[in-house]
C-alpha cells in the first residue's frame, strides 16, 4: 500500500501564480468525490467559481492536502466565522474515490479536529452526502436497509454507509439531513400547477418584485445585508446551533465585487412590503457564464413577520423567470434544503423540482 503525506497549503493570492496548480488538484479531488456521491457531473465546480469564497476575511479558511507519490489525492478544510471563532467550527474532507480506505480521510479529520481544538472551539460541524437515499418518515425497519433518523424526524441516512459508520465512530451525531434536488431547464412557466397564480393573487396587494443581476442596489444594500443575516437565524439548522453570522453593507460589498469579478453573476428577485418601502424576502441565483453549466439556487428567505402571504414563492418564481429570459440554455437548477423545511420543499416541488441526493448535517463536540 502506497504511503501518504499531509500538508497545509497556503492559499494563492491568484490562480496564475504559484500555489494555483495545487489548488486546482484540490478542487478537482473535490468534485471526483461528489460526482461518486450524487451520481451527476453537475455537482462539480470549477476553481475559478470557488476561488473568490477562499479570499473572505469574515469566514477564514485553512486547507491541508494529502498526497501519494507527490499527486493530491485529498484535501481537508477548516472554516470559521470572525465573531464566533472560538465557538464552533465546520470542516470539510474529500478524498479521491481511487485512493480511499487508505486512511486518508482519517487523518485528514484528525488534522482538522486538532486544529480545532488548538483554537479552543466548542464544536465542529460538517456535511456529508450520503450515495444511497431516503428522506421520507416511513417506519425505518420496513425499509430493505437501516436507517439513521436525526432528531427532527425528518429524512435519514443509511446506518450501513460507510461515511456514516466512519463519523459516528468518530463521535459525530447526526443533527440533520439536507436534499438535493434539480430543476431541469426550461421550465414551463405554466407548469406548477397554479402556484404562481396563487402566489401573484396572495401578494400583490402588498408587495412589489424587483429584480436585478450583480451588485446590488446602494438603496437596498441595508435589507439585503439583514436578510443574509437573518439566514443564519431563521433557517432550520436543527440541534447543530449555528451562530448568527452577522452581514454589514461593507461586507455585502465586499462578496459582491469578489463573486462578481469571477465566472458567475448572481440574479436576484426580492419583494418590497409597500407599506413600509423594506425588502422582506429575497431569492438568488448565482449563474455561471458558461450557459452548458447549471445555475446553483442560494438563498431563499422570507422574514418571519411576513410569512404567510407568499413573497417566497413569488421571488422564487419570479428569478426562474429572469433567468431564463435574460441567461437561458442552463441544464438545470440546484439547490439544497433542510428536510423539515416542508413549506419550502412543496414549494420546489410544484416548480418541478426533483430530488437528486441527501447530506447528513452532523456535529462533534470538542
Amino acid at each position: 500500500m502506497t504511503g501518504f503525506s499531509i500538508e497545509r497549503l497556503e492559499i494563492p493570492p491568484t490562480l496564475d501564480g504559484p500555489g494555483g496548480a495545487d489548488f486546482r488538484e484540490g478542487v478537482a479531488v473535490r468534485n471526483a468525490s461528489e460526482v461518486r456521491a450524487y451520481g451527476t457531473a453537475e455537482v462539480e465546480y470549477s476553481a475559478e467559481e470557488l476561488f473568490p469564497n477562499w479570499h473572505d476575511e469574515h469566514a477564514p479558511k485553512v486547507l491541508w492536502v494529502a498526497r501519494v507519490d507527490g499527486r493530491i489525492v485529498g484535501r481537508a478544510i477548516h472554516e470559521t466565522q470572525l465573531r464566533t471563532a472560538a465557538e464552533v467550527g465546520w470542516l470539510d474532507v474529500d478524498v479521491h474515490p481511487l485512493f480511499e480506505q487508505r486512511g486518508i480521510g482519517r487523518a485528514l479529520a484528525e488534522t482538522v479536529e486538532q486544529h480545532a481544538r488548538g483554537l479552543g472551539e466548542s464544536r465542529l460541524l460538517t456535511y456529508v452526502v450520503s450515495s444511497t437515499h431516503s428522506a421520507d418518515n416511513t417506519d425505518t425497519d420496513a425499509l430493505p436497509e437501516r436507517r439513521l433518523v436525526p432528531p427532527t424526524g425528518y429524512g435519514s441516512v443509511p446506518s450501513d454507509n460507510r461515511e456514516v459508520r466512519f463519523l459516528l465512530a468518530r463521535g459525530y451525531r447526526l443533527e440533520q439531513v439536507e436534499r438535493a434536488s434539480r430543476l431541469a431547464l426550461p421550465a414551463d412557466p405554466l407548469g406548477d400547477g397554479g402556484l404562481r397564480q396563487d402566489a401573484r393573487a396572495a401578494a400583490s396587494a402588498e408587495y412589489d418584485v424587483h429584480l436585478w443581476r450583480g451588485a446590488t442596489l446602494e438603496r437596498w444594500l441595508g435589507d439585503v445585508a439583514l436578510m443574509l443575516t437573518r439566514m443564519s437565524t431563521d433557517a432550520p439548522t436543527a440541534g447543530l446551533d449555528e451562530p448568527e453570522d452577522v452581514w454589514t453593507v461593507e461586507r455585502l460589498a465586499d462578496h459582491e465585487r469578489r463573486e462578481n469579478d469571477g465566472p458567475r453573476v448572481t440574479f436576484t428577485a426580492a419583494v418590497e412590503h409597500r407599506a413600509t418601502g423594506r425588502l422582506v424576502a429575497f431569492n438568488q441565483l448565482a449563474v455561471p457564464l458558461d450557459t452548458s453549466r447549471p445555475v446553483g439556487q442560494q438563498d431563499t428567505l422570507v422574514l418571519r413577520e411576513h410569512r404567510g402571504h407568499r413573497p417566497g414563492t413569488l421571488v422564487k418564481l419570479a428569478n426562474l423567470d429572469h433567468l431564463q429570459s435574460e441567461a437561458p440554455g442552463h441544464p438545470s437548477i440546484l439547490t439544497w434544503n433542510a428536510e423539515e423545511n416542508r413549506f419550502m420543499l412543496r414549494v420546489n416541488e410544484a416548480m418541478g423540482f426533483v430530488p437528486i441526493g441527501y447530506e447528513g448535517a452532523w456535529r462533534l463536540d470538542l
